[in-house]
């Protein structure tokens, strides 16, 4: 630790992994790896499906298509640095690319949020407007909501690396995580940090508070409007459109405002299970979310099913 003394800057920070869990790292690495597989299989399987069959073009499965391609980018952002810690023992991480999978990772985590927003509004409009659908929703704004997603979650994070970037690392380069996340490598460094943690909190509140309760919103007028429906079978028919997108949600924001109250407020939850929710965060929802769609969602479904079983799908029609 001479370099620490003489008041060097550090070069490259320590990843441990789980605290106090290091003797099972090498078990868990074994469901991180499942998760990362079925989140790449899951998803290039939704991808696939909605370029190759012409009926899903529309605004929803565009939507479907853009969430499945950030799944796959977040969860390469984070998997294979964890499998390495738990595998390999590769704990060191250079400090730039330490800043880069952190831009990364809140990046993706960023557009997914703005991706569930813009799915709640097209089933809003489906539902509410239905007249006004193909008007509003054309493949032209479709693209659009998609870049400002992008750009928004770039331009938000953005300030965060070169924040950090301009704080000074003498002593503290061991992270308590399994990958670089904001908070975690603001607080090892050696100067006042109000600034990043100021902007930290505001990001995560506003793009919280704004992205749910869009989503809300949403929702809200959507149940008014299909109360107001006098068939019970119409009803059931509206809010099953709509039922895998609440499981995607509920699977996306409930383990990230755990990890985002217990990384801040929650001073009695132990390390170790802080850290395995905020991974379950970027792992879970990837892999479950072509899952849901997959099953919830028959258009798909039956198009897998078409792609990957042809011959089954021929008999179905024949007994029919």
């Amino acid at each position: 630790m001479a370099d620490n003394a003489t008041h060097h800057y550090i070069s490259s920070f320590f990843l441990v992994g789980i605290p106090g869990l290091q003797d099972f790292h090498c078990w868990i690495g074994i469901p991180v790896c499942l998760l990362f597989s079925l989140t790449l299989l899951g998803n290039s399987i939704i991808s696939i499906t909605i370029k190759l069959e012409p009926s899903l073009h529309q605004p929803m499965y565009f939507f479907l298509g853009m969430l499945a391609m950030n799944d796959m980018a977040l969860a390469s952002s984070t998997a294979p640095k964890m499998l390495g810690i738990f595998w390999l023992d590769a704990h060191w991480i250079d400090f730039d690319i330490c800043l880069a999978q952190l831009y990364f990772i809140h990046t993706f985590c960023i557009i997914e949020s703005a991706l569930l927003v813009a799915m709640a509004f097209d089933r809003y409009v489906a539902i509410c407007i239905p007249l006004q659908y193909t008007t509003l929703l054309t493949t032209t704004m479709v693209m659009k909501m998609g870049l400002a997603s992008v750009v928004r979650a770039t331009f938000l994070v953005l300030p965060g690396p070169f924040l950090i970037r301009r704080l000074p690392y003498y002593t503290k380069y061991v992270i308590n995580h399994a990958y670089c996340e904001h908070m975690a490598v603001v607080k090892l460094a050696s100067a006042n940090t109000h600034v990043n943690r100021t902007y930290g909190i505001c990001v995560a509140l506003s793009v919280m508070v704004l992205d749910l309760g869009l989503i809300a919103t949403s929702y809200l007028k959507i149940l008014q409007a299909v109360f107001r429906l006098s068939s019970q079978h119409a009803r059931s028919k509206a809010l099953g459109t709509c039922a895998a997108h609440v499981c995607t949600i509920l699977v996306s924001y409930t383990p990230a405002l755990f990890s985002f109250l217990t990384h801040r407020i929650g001073k009695t939850v132990p390390p170790s299970v802080h850290i395995i929710f905020a991974s379950l965060y970027l792992l879970v929802p990837p892999t479950v979310n072509p899952l849901v769609y997959g099953v919830k969602t028959k258009q798909i479904r039956d198009r897998v099913i078409g792609l990957f079983f042809p011959n089954k799908k021929v008999s179905e029609n024949e007994n029919l």
